[in-house]
């Protein structure tokens, strides 16, 4: 059982990708943002909730099979926390947005806003899915004002 777990945290090998291992591990975070967004609005939130207690103790079993620490193999938080940046937002189905929400995501990660940083030394899974989780609300922000932003500046169809 620890070998699928481990298997899974590390998206069945695309965290071990040479080149950008948590981009590439993060891409099946994409399907599970557009499954996410096929429910209803009220259960986006629930599933992505639910996606990110799951991670932290396959993370969390992941990480102590692979050295006890944030392995960069380790990806399950970096794809399971993905849907968050988007539920709620219907407007993320298009695949541009999508794409952009996708590539904040990735930024956030990589730079750690507070208090991002500072939850990545929380030990086990926990620390794992919590910085992730945090970077992608600072995205859910961003996209949420950014589409409340574009919706008011488009021309209005009734006269």
């Amino acid at each position: 059982m620890t070998d699928f777990i481990t298997a899974l945290a590390t998206g069945f090998g695309l965290g071990q990708s040479p080149i950008l291992p948590g981009t590439v591990g993060a891409l099946p975070g994409l399907l599970l943002a557009w499954w996410v967004l096929r429910h209803s609005r009220r259960l986006h939130y629930l599933i992505a909730g639910s996606l990110l207690v799951i991670a932290v103790p396959i993370c969390h079993i992941a990480s102590d099979t692979l050295g006890g620490k944030d392995d960069s193999r380790i990806v399950a938080d970096e794809f399971m926390a993905f849907p968050a940046a988007v539920a709620g937002q219907l407007a993320t189905r298009h695949p541009a947005v999508m794409g952009g929400t996708f590539a904040l995501s990735r930024i956030a990660d990589g730079i750690k806003p507070p208090p991002a940083a500072q939850l990545e030394h929380v030990a086990g899974g926990l620390g794992i899915v919590l910085d992730d989780l945090v970077a992608n609300l600072y995205v859910w922000l961003i996209i949420a004002v950014g589409l409340a932003l574009w919706r008011r500046g488009k021309p209005s169809t009734t006269q």
